[in-house]
């Protein structure tokens, strides 16, 4: 027994967590408020792609591209300052409530420094988006430029609320998040409608004008900066709270700590790449979808959208099972790290094999919403390729659950670098290079394009599975014993 386990199996409350450890109740508490809040910038995204399909198909067909080449280019640090959440999870599993306001530090740290960098991007929204360099249709270079130089200023708010954020998710307090997440989606979909069509909703029953003018997806864009704005001030505002700031040492702890610092980006960064290369993989499959045409990229959009439904939550619950892990690796109980993982594949296995039926057999029902504004002959054709797009969800749906639950579960043990290559490897080798090859030297078609895609994800769940099954992540660990702590 180490130090840090004998510390845990005297800890005030380690008998109700025996009794709790490993179960569908603490999966479900940790977990739901996770699955309800998780992706609050993913379900922003949906929210302004939402009502920009009510706004034009130019603005529905810039969207993606523009968002996720915002999110590419964060998502390096977003993803390492979010790994802020294991640390957490394994010094409150340890006991050491010192080291988990430490980490936090570490990582708003790196969140500020980069997001007053990443701030900068904003001024090649031009260039990017030009004829010379991704080269879509005018009309549509055009918005997507208006909506990446905007979000390139909500970079330094988005990335302090994600390190800040794993205070509470890695303590399993994941009622906070879900509520100031709630929030922030609250105030995007509130200024969306205002800023995007310069008008009050029901306009006709108010008697005073909008007091904002019609925007288009440059609204939309200002709607997201002002909700992630008002999600970081409030995680500050509770951080200082009396309560917290006495327990955890939240100020005292707040100097820079190299050796901390270091591994933390040893451990963290493997997955700020991971997230890098995953996401820049979609961007560039995106991308080259582009170049089959508006209404192949807007349905490519609108497939992707409806999928959200059905990933956001499950990224919610991956989140909680890799807060699990990491407390059950602080505590020393790897076996109740499997019950975890396991009850967690159970529940996300059957709520995609529902999204899989409905994304198969009632299409029509989850497609109302974005066909209510919009000319019935102009969707008609937009409708029928967007159902046969939906089709391929349905087949990997089941394997992206699986991807997600088991590759939360290894990373919050610390294995971050077998899903870095893997993952990296996968997606460029079995759906970016074959996509590029199809369609820049075979004139390939949309559909061949999302079997690639489909391919790419099935291999991908399967991979971190059987990482799981060889139970190496239960040897490791980020950080160091009580002792160890005490001599720093």
């Amino acid at each position: 027994m180490n130090d840090n386990q004998a510390d845990v199996k005297t800890a005030p409350g380690f008998m109700k967590s025996v009794e709790e450890a490993g179960s569908l109740r603490e999966l479900l508490r940790v977990g739901v408020p996770l699955m309800i809040s998780s992706g609050s910038v993913s379900l922003m995204h949906i929210a302004n792609r939402t009502f920009l399909t009510w706004e034009s198909r130019e603005s529905l067909a810039a969207v993606l591209p523009a968002g996720i080449l915002h999110w590419t280019i964060i998502s390096l640090v977003f993803g390492t300052v979010q790994y802020a959440n294991t640390f957490v999870a394994q010094y409150d599993g340890s006991g050491q409530r010192d080291r988990m306001a430490a980490s936090v530090w570490q990582a708003a740290y790196l969140a500020i420094v980069a997001g007053v960098i990443l701030t900068f991007c904003s001024l090649f929204a031009g260039p990017l988006f030009g004829p010379n360099f991704i080269g879509h249709e005018a009309a549509v270079a055009v918005r997507e430029a208006e909506y990446f130089e905007v979000l390139c200023f909500s970079s330094l708010p988005m990335l302090l609320t994600a390190a800040l954020t794993t205070f509470f998710s890695g303590r399993g307090k994941t009622r906070t998040v879900m509520l100031v997440t709630v929030v922030g989606v609250a105030v995007n979909i509130s200024f969306d409608y205002l800023l995007i069509f310069g008008e009050l909703p029901f306009q006709e029953w108010w008697a005073i004008p909008c007091p904002f003018p019609k925007m288009g997806i440059r609204g939309a864009g200002i709607a997201t900066f002002m909700a992630q704005t008002v999600e970081c001030v409030l995680l500050i505002w509770l951080l200082s709270s009396r309560s917290l700031v006495d327990e955890f040492g939240i100020w005292r702890n707040r100097r820079f700590d190299r050796e901390l610092f270091g591994r933390f980006l040893r451990f963290g960064f493997p997955q700020g790449l991971h997230f890098f290369l995953d996401v820049a993989s979609f961007a560039v499959f995106m991308l080259l979808v582009g170049r089959l045409g508006r209404n192949e990229l807007a349905a490519t959009n609108l497939a992707f959208n409806l999928n959200t439904l059905a990933f956001v939550p499950m990224l919610g619950l991956g989140t909680a099972v890799s807060t699990l892990v990491g407390q059950r690796i602080g505590e020393g109980r790897p076996e109740i790290a499997v019950r975890t993982t396991w009850t967690a594949f159970r529940v996300s296995a059957a709520y995609m094999l529902t999204f899989a039926a409905i994304y198969t057999l009632l299409p029509d029902v989850i497609l109302k919403p974005y066909a209510a504004f919009s000319e019935e002959a102009d969707f008609a054709a937009l409708r029928a390729q967007v159902i046969e797009l939906l089709r391929f969800v349905s087949v990997y749906c089941f394997f992206d659950a699986m991807g997600i639950v088991f590759g939360f579960a290894i990373r919050g043990a610390g294995d971050t670098r077998f899903a870095l290559v893997y993952s990296c490897v996968t997606a460029w080798m079995l759906m970016v290079l074959p996509t590029a090859v199809s369609l820049i030297w075979f004139g390939g078609s949309l559909r061949a394009s999302w079997w690639f895609c489909t391919v790419y994800i099935i291999v991908l769940g399967l991979g971190f599975f059987f990482r799981f099954q060889t139970g190496y992540w239960k040897t490791m660990n980020v950080i160091e014993s009580r002792a160890d702590s005490v001599g720093l």
